[in-house]
């Protein structure tokens, strides 16, 4: 299938770019991650395992796989020794390949990261006193053009599969050192199992906030998330999940439906002239439109707010006034929400530059006297550019430089 290759969802304008549930490899094996017990069983089956001996080879390996962390069959004590060899002619553990890790100053840490077929995006994990998050890509590059956005400025490339988005979350767990630890007999796990070291804090939480928009790779992230969510997979709470959307209207309703997880709105602008210009979607689905799919989205209560984004953009979404409105809009759709304020990342060739910190306080003062919580967030890991509206693969940065100095000779 073509990574171009277009779909219609219906109810929705655009239509979306779909790619294949699995990365063709050169070797001809299948990469098992991404894929349910039921996908593993059957694959089992046409390769040649009669019924049963395919259920119970699907439900030791996809045990190994989700829950242990292994990356070899080799490693798998209670599958026979003459069956390793068969499953690893046949399939591979995969993870996405490492480009680049770097380390920030305050403790984040980012991936750049390789599908099989040579395309490249990124991850980042933000430890915090209390939790460990690790924002995840949903595509390589983005289709929004968000003008504020460093990865809105990258052509979309194509949809992550399943299979690369779980393997983000599983190669943190790698790196941070998450998996239990012990022996397997049968498949009870024994020996201090379920003990976690991760750097000295634990991935508690994930959110879709990387490269890319969840709602337009809908089915891949919902496959994706129903393994992280599997309390025989990777076994994450859906509360500890959040998706973050710029307003794909049409496809909220199927988010809370068939993934449940909580939801983030990226809104920063509350003015239709504003928010055409800084969100383009907004042109498609107004403001208004968007904060009644949330009114309507089924899991929001106070008990699980949705959070809306808003990075501070100086002289442009900043004013007493637009924090006035924010909170009029937020109480019209009596919205159970939270606001989270993001001082604005600068990133080359940006056209905008941050609030002023006196104005950020004034803005979140005001929405906290209406009754709505609005944090200030903390820049995390700029100086890899990691933060907030950053994230660009460092293929497409080195590009980038390479054409301007090309072009740089040309007019020498």
């Amino acid at each position: 299938m073509a990574d171009t290759e277009l779909m219609s969802i219906p109810g929705q304008v655009d239509p979306v770019p779909v790619t294949r549930d699995i990365t063709p490899r050169a070797d001809g094996r299948i990469d098992l991650i991404g894929l349910p017990k039921t996908r593993i069983r059957k694959l089992f089956a046409e390769a040649g395992l009669d019924a049963k001996q395919a259920k119970l080879r699907a439900k030791q390996v996809y045990h190994w796989l989700y829950h242990r962390g292994v990356t070899d069959f080799e490693a798998m004590t209670d599958i026979a020794k003459t069956m390793r060899p068969w499953l690893t002619e046949r399939f591979v553990i995969g993870r996405p390949e490492v480009v680049e890790a770097q380390h920030s100053n305050d403790g984040t840490r980012k991936w750049l990261l390789r599908t099989a077929d040579a395309h490249d995006f990124e991850m980042v994990f933000i430890p915090d006193a209390d939790r460990g998050t690790l924002c995840i890509s949903s595509q390589v590059g983005c289709t929004l053009n968000c003008t504020f956005c460093h990865t809105g400025t990258m052509r979309l490339v194509r949809n992550l599969t399943p299979g690369e988005i779980v393997g983000q979350v599983m190669l943190a767990r790698d790196a941070l050192g998450e998996w239990p630890k012990g022996r397997m007999d049968g498949l009870e796990d024994t020996e201090d199992t379920g003990h976690y070291t991760a750097d000295g804090r634990l991935l508690t939480n994930i959110v879709l906030m990387g490269m890319g928009e969840p709602l337009y790779n809908f089915d891949n992230v919902r496959d994706a998330m129903q393994l992280v969510m599997d309390g025989d997979g990777l076994a994450l709470s859906k509360r500890r999940i959040t998706l973050s959307t710029s307003g794909v209207v049409p496809m909220m309703q199927r988010c809370s439906e068939e993934i449940g997880v909580n939801l983030a709105i990226s809104l920063h602008a509350v003015t239709k002239p504003v928010r055409d210009e800084i969100v383009p979607l907004n042109r498609k689905y107004g403001i208004e439109e968007l904060l009644q799919a949330c009114a309507d989205y089924p899991k929001a209560s106070n008990a699980r707010r949705i959070t809306f984004e808003y990075v501070m953009l100086k002289d442009k979404n900043d004013s007493d006034d637009d924090a006035r409105e924010l909170v009029r809009l937020l109480k019209q759709f009596n919205l159970p929400a939270k606001v989270n304020l993001i001082p604005f990342n600068p990133w080359p060739g940006a056209e905008y530059e941050c609030s002023d910190p006196e104005r950020i306080r004034s803005f979140s003062n005001i929405v906290f006297e209406g009754g709505i919580s609005a944090p200030i967030r903390t820049p995390r890991g700029r100086d890899i550019d990691a933060a907030c509206g950053q994230l660009k693969t460092a293929a497409q940065k080195k590009s980038r430089a390479q054409r301007d100095r090309e072009a740089a000779e040309l007019g020498a």
